[in-house]
């Protein structure tokens, strides 16, 4: 094998690896994005519960009033 495919392998393999790497780091505050979504969930979470009670309510109603 040359020396000129032996330096063009090494080349490519640390192009690679340094792309690797900004992926990882690009990555990095994926935990404070998770953070943030699971607590704007559970702020919408006794709202929407009220309100899948009301509606379960209604429906009841419904039901009865029908049979």
């Amino acid at each position: 094998m040359s020396k000129k495919i032996k330096v063009q392998k090494k080349f490519f393999a640390l192009a690679a690896m340094v792309l690797l790497a900004a992926n990882t780091f690009a990555q990095g505050n994926g935990m404070a994005g998770i953070n943030d979504a699971t607590s704007m969930v559970s702020s919408y979470f006794d709202p929407i519960t009220k309100l899948i009670y009301a509606i379960g309510a209604v429906l009841g109603l419904v039901g009865g009033v029908k049979v």
